[in-house]
């Protein structure tokens, strides 16, 4: 549907409210039922449409400006423009002062697809009576998608007219839905939601301006009394779905997902949905069918690269590391360049070591253990080679070789804490200490092993002059002694 049908729509609709909100405050002309009848035959019988119009505009009739102006718009909703014109003439002859008949040639104009056109005549019957509330909503609706700023000024001057307008409060949370400023909308929504104004659609638009604007709770309640109505509307049950996963209600989650997923009417998924679903599913640690609903994410939207890192997490969280490594390899390569950073990189570094350090050995095996921790000391290396300036690239160089030789044997580890613990040094920050800790530990160790006491116990007295209790550094240097 393209924008100028939309606007038709989007004025149709209000036209149609417009009218039971005055008529509902009016008593109904004695013409009406023949206007009526009018619509009725319109379309399957054109000729006897025109002789009731005949019948309705003998006489004076043809001087009544709601009647003609009544009679122009049946014609215009039924597309058929050039009787509406021929009665806007006709009302315009009777009376071209009359607001109503500047909003109809405006709503002409605007069938027409002439938007600039309509709101001028618009502005006309506002000009000729500031009062005309129904000039104030077309003007809105017609701008509502091409300059909300102009639609929300011309709501803006309706209700400093009519503070109490609803239907000004409706159009203005529309025109902050539809432009994705949630928080304005969800206040104007707020305004009118519990009138007899309000449609489901309505609500519906304010619990997800609620979720938008991250208002979870409200939003819920918003969605669940939709769902006391309609308890199989999928939109709703999408809803509560959302936001009781965002308020980590993982239980009733679960229990929307079904009824989203099972029990309603007419549910289009999205990739979203299935998204959701995953996280939920990872947050009650039910991995394997989490990874199953984001791969039905995928399906439905592969350009959504994230889902492999979520893919990714789920599997290391089931300790399935190969599986882990290779949808995080799908992750990071079908990142842009610039989204390929020492942070996305690292993580990769930190699943090698993950495999490689796995207390599962049934999992890894040994040969499986060995290829790991290479792939990650070589990961890890070009985290340090890409950032420079951080010390995690080294840091976790120096754990993976430590890996590599449990019994510090070899001291693999030992240049790659050395180098670590000149870094931090230089930095001279508190923040750094448990790091600092973990670099003296090592190598107090180390030279423990070779026998070197006096620099082991250099090291374990640099730890207790940052933390006094420490255990491990007071047992070393007892054993010292």
């Amino acid at each position: 549907m393209n924008a100028i049908m939309k606007t038709m729509l989007v004025l149709s609709m209000g036209a149609l409210l417009l009218a039971g909100t005055l008529s509902a405050q009016t008593p109904v002309p004695e013409w009406q039922a023949g206007v009526d009848k009018m619509k009725s035959l319109i379309q399957t019988n054109p000729a006897q449409a025109s002789e009731e119009v005949g019948e309705l505009l003998k006489g004076k009739n043809k001087k009544n400006v709601d009647l003609v102006t009544s009679v122009a718009h049946v014609y215009l909703d039924a597309g058929k423009l050039t009787e509406a014109q021929e009665y806007l003439a006709m009302a315009k002859k009777a009376n071209n002062k009359d607001p109503k008949v500047s909003v109809l040639e405006g709503d002409i104009a605007l069938a027409q697809k002439n938007i600039g056109q309509a709101c001028q005549l618009y502005e006309q019957a506002i000009y000729f009576d500031p009062n005309c509330k129904e000039a104030y909503l077309k003007y809105a609706q017609a701008y509502k998608s091409a300059s909300p700023a102009l639609a929300i000024e011309k709501l803006e001057q309706l209700k400093a007219v009519d503070p109490n307008c609803l239907e000004a409060d409706r159009e203005l949370a529309e025109v902050y839905y539809s432009s994705n400023r949630f928080g304005k909308a969800a206040e104007m929504y707020a305004k009118f939601i519990d009138t007899p104004l309000a449609t489901e659609d309505d609500m519906l638009k304010y619990a997800f301006a609620l979720f938008l604007n991250h208002d979870f709770e409200k939003s819920l309640q918003v969605a669940q009394k939709g769902l006391q109505k309609n308890a199989r509307h999928a939109a709703f049950n999408r809803l509560v779905m959302y936001n009781n996963t965002d308020l980590k209600r993982y239980e009733d989650a679960e229990k929307a997902a079904h009824a989203f997923f099972n029990a309603s009417d007419r549910a289009d998924y999205s990739y979203l949905d299935y998204r959701y679903y995953g996280a939920l599913l990872s947050a009650l640690k039910k991995y394997d069918e989490a990874i199953i609903e984001y791969g039905k994410a995928l399906e439905k939207d592969g350009t959504q690269v994230d889902l492999w890192r979520e893919i990714s997490d789920a599997h290391e969280m089931n300790n399935n590391y190969a599986e882990a490594i290779a949808a995080y390899r799908k992750y990071y390569d079908a990142l842009a360049k610039d989204k390929k950073t020492p942070e996305t990189l690292f993580q990769l570094g930190r699943l090698y070591y993950g495999q490689g350090t796995s207390s599962d050995s049934l999992a890894v095996q040994p040969a499986d253990r060995k290829l790991a921790l290479q792939s990650a000391d070589s990961v890890f290396t070009l985290v340090s080679e890409q950032a420079p300036d951080s010390y995690l690239g080294e840091m976790w160089r120096a754990r993976t070789n430590s890996a590599m030789d449990p019994e510090t044997t070899d001291g693999l580890a030992k240049p790659y804490y050395e180098k670590v613990m000149d870094m931090l040094l230089s930095k001279n920050e508190p923040k750094y200490n448990s790091a600092l800790i973990e670099c003296y530990s090592y190598l107090g160790y180390y030279y423990l092993l070779k026998s070197d006491y006096p620099t082991s116990k250099e090291f374990w007295n640099k730890i207790l002059a940052i933390d006094p209790t420490n255990a491990t550094a007071k047992k070393a240097l007892e054993g010292i002694k």
